[in-house]
């Protein structure tokens, strides 16, 4: 769990807070109780900003799942939808 500093708190202990962060990810800050915003550490929000858009994430996925299994994406689909005609039905 993170820990929580008032909005007013924050204000004056600052650079105290600063010092927290080095050694954990976030702080959450509060306004009457409620959390509003989360200080970061540079190093969580950096991970945050390197790990690149969905589609790079998923084009890279993909690739690592086909080079593991060893077949093209169409085998990888190719049972995955029932392929008969369906029954019949009379209207």
């Amino acid at each position: 769990m993170s820990k929580r500093y008032s909005i007013a708190e924050a204000r004056h202990n600052l650079a105290a807070i600063v010092h927290e962060l080095e050694a954990q990810p976030c702080i959450e800050l509060t306004r009457r109780g409620e959390p509003v915003a989360v200080l970061l550490a540079y190093d969580a929000y950096h991970r945050m900003q390197t790990r690149g858009d969905f589609w790079h994430a998923y084009t890279s996925f993909r690739i690592a799942f086909t080079n593991d299994v060893g077949s093209s994406e169409a085998d990888v689909w190719r049972d995955l939808r029932d392929r008969s005609p369906g029954r019949e039905v009379n209207l």
